[in-house]
Formats: C-alpha cells, sequence, structure tokens
C-alpha cells in the first residue's frame, strides 16, 4: 500500500485517551505518512513525546493554516484523530476542518458523525474538489456476510487481545505483538476491528461498532477465512474491542466463539477501577476471575499486558510481579519491556517450535 500524506487533528486532546485514534497512527500505520498532528494545547512540542515520552519527530501546529504558513507541503488528507462518546463531532473540530478543506485537504473522519451526509461539508467539498471519508459509515445488510460455519476450515491459530475494558489499548497491543512475531519469523496477520485499524491500513477486517448485529458473527468470520485464504500466514490475531463485562457494550464473547479463538492475550490498565472510571458502571473484576470467565468459553489467556497510564514506575513493577505470582502466566509491560516473552507464550501455542 502506498502511504498518503496526512495530518491528524486532535485540538487539545492529543494527552487524553480520547485521541487513541491519533496515538494509533503515530505507533504506526501502512495507510498514511503522518506529516504533522494539530492541537493548540501543544503546539511546538514532539507528537511523540506528548503521547508516551518518546519522540517522533512530528511537530505540533495550533490550525492547519499554522502548518502551512510554515512552508510545509500540503497534504492530501486531515484525519480526525479522536473518538469520542457518542461519536459526534464537535463544534470546534467542525470548523478546523472546514479550513482544511478550503485549502483542498480531504478529510477522513472515524465518529459517527458522517461529514458525508452533512450538508455544509459536502457542499464545501463539491467546491474545493475534496473528497470525505466516513470509515464508520454503515456499510448496506446486502454487503455483509452471515455467518456460515467456514470458519472450522481455518487450522490457521487465532489469537485475540482482549481487554478489561475499553480505550485499554488492545489495538496498540496487537500491533506490537504483530510486529514481535514477525521480527522472530513467524508470519502475523492481523485484523482490525475498529476505525483506526482500518485507518493503519491493514487488509482485512471490519468496523465492528457500525456493522448491523446480525452481521457480527459473519463479518468476523469472512475477516478471518479471507486473511487465511489470501495471506496463508502462521498465525492471525485479532484486535478486541471494549471487554466482555463493560455495561456499556459488552463484546468479546463473538471473537470466541464465531470466530472459534483458543487463545487471548488480556489487556489490562491496572490504574483504573471501574469500568470506563465511571463508579456508576460497576467495578472492572478481578483478572483472574476474568481470566475463568474466557475459559469457560473454551478459550486460554496466554498473558496479560499491561497499560502503565496512572501509576508509578514502582507501582507498575509491584503489581506486575504480584500478578505473576498469582496468575502463573506472563505479565508484561509492552511499552517498557516490549513482547518478547508473549511471542515465547505464542510459539508455544501455535506449536511453531524453533521458528
Amino acid at each position: 500500500m502506498q502511504k498518503s500524506t496526512a495530518i491528524v487533528l486532535t485540538h487539545g486532546m492529543l494527552d487524553t485517551m480520547n485521541a487513541k485514534t491519533c496515538h494509533g497512527l503515530l505507533r504506526g500505520t501502512e495507510r498514511f505518512d503522518i506529516k504533522a498532528v494539530i492541537d493548540y494545547k501543544f503546539v511546538g512540542q514532539d507528537a511523540g513525546e506528548v503521547m508516551d515520552g518518546r519522540p517522533l519527530n512530528i511537530p505540533i501546529y495550533a490550525t492547519v493554516q499554522d502548518y502551512l504558513t510554515d512552508g510545509n507541503e500540503r497534504p492530501k488528507y486531515y484525519v480526525v484523530g479522536v473518538a469520542l462518546e457518542g461519536g459526534l463531532l464537535p463544534d470546534d473540530f467542525r470548523e478546523e476542518l472546514l479550513a482544511g478543506m478550503e485549502q483542498r485537504i480531504s478529510v477522513v473522519c472515524g465518529l459517527h458523525t458522517l461529514l458525508s451526509e452533512d450538508v455544509e461539508f459536502k457542499t464545501k467539498a463539491t467546491h474545493y474538489g475534496v473528497t470525505l471519508t466516513d470509515v464508520r459509515k454503515p456499510r448496506k445488510f446486502n454487503e455483509l456476510a452471515f455467518w456460515t460455519g467456514e470458519i472450522y476450515k481455518v487450522k490457521t491459530p487465532k489469537i485475540a487481545v482482549l481487554g478489561m475494558d475499553c480505550a485499554v489499548g488492545k489495538r496498540t497491543t496487537c500491533r506490537f505483538l504483530m510486529e514481535a512475531c514477525q521480527a522472530q519469523g513467524i508470519k502475523a496477520e492481523m485484523i482490525y476491528t475498529g476505525q483506526t485499524g482500518w485507518m493503519q491500513g491493514y487488509k482485512h477486517g471490519f468496523i465492528f461498532d457500525s456493522t448491523l448485529n446480525d452481521f457480527i458473527s459473519g463479518e468476523i468470520e469472512r475477516s478471518i477465512v479471507d486473511a487465511d485464504r489470501a495471506e496463508n500466514p502462521d498465525l492471525i490475531l485479532i484486535e478486541g474491542q471494549s471487554s466482555l463485562r463493560n455495561p456499556s457494550g459488552p463484546c468479546g464473547v463473538e471473537f470466541l466463539i464465531s470466530g472459534n479463538v483458543k487463545g487471548v492475550v488480556l489487556q489490562h490498565k491496572p490504574a483504573r477501577t471501574y469500568f470506563d472510571d465511571n463508579e456508576v458502571w460497576g467495578k472492572i473484576p478481578p483478572l483472574a476471575d476474568e481470566i475463568k470467565l474466557i475459559k469457560l468459553y473454551g478459550a486460554k489467556v496466554l498473558a496479560v499486558t499491561l497499560n502503565e497510564g496512572g501509576l508509578s514506575e514502582q507501582e507498575m513493577i509491584e503489581y506486575q510481579l504480584d500478578k505473576e505470582n498469582e496468575l502463573g502466566i506472563p505479565v508484561v509491560r509492552p511499552l517498557s519491556e516490549g513482547m518478547d516473552r508473549v511471542v515465547q507464550e505464542v510459539k508455544a501455542f501455535g506449536n511453531f517450535g524453533n521458528v
């Protein structure tokens, strides 16, 4: 896939979990060549430094106009880099995107707000000769696959990266695991299930939360079967969504049952006590209980991976050691130590021998 130049809009949210779409693109994408982040709160800083303290040499500007005035080449796309509750486009984002369109920059949006159905955006797009790509635009039912049982013909090992909650880093860990497996000679293919995964350029997948419920199982099956036939991989990794018990959107059983997935890497953020940090939604269950629940669905948790946000280095080390002793499986901090220990579990699960 040839990359297209792009800038990413976070508009004051780059240091929050709302900017997880931008964070994913900064950590790697085969679809876009990210030239800058547009965020008035962090002007002049490096986007990687703001995200996780690791410089990426990607500058931050206040507006698209400032970016262009600084002598930068006009990008092909302006990407909405946030995921917001309810998926609505804020008014200040709207104004900035329209300013980009006036500079003849096309827009890519992963929110539920459909720009291609907005009168003002449609008019501007026609006038300036640009495109509007709504990644989450629902596909019609006759374009979707219904579950057939074809999944049982797939013999390639499959592992889902599930989470204890939403927005804890499942997609990022899945990508890290894919890259680590590939580095050790395992041909791993990743199935995307969200808008950021599409933006990162994975070949196979679908947008889970904009798919008619009757076809969720079929789209999981289709994505896996297509990837298996087209890529002939050694391993298929599936990006999870939300969590098994988040009341605002329980999800994950579909991957285990409809996708016939038998291996799980479980992502957790120890600093978070309540689902989505909301006491009303209830407490996140203990890891041991979640592992037992996953086992009831016929799958095995190979390792736990940790999101380190909100805890000190010492707190993370103590938590990690405590949980390893309790659970008897690797508990890994992907950003701090990489994924090699998880890959060892993957090798054993997939019977990859000395690969």
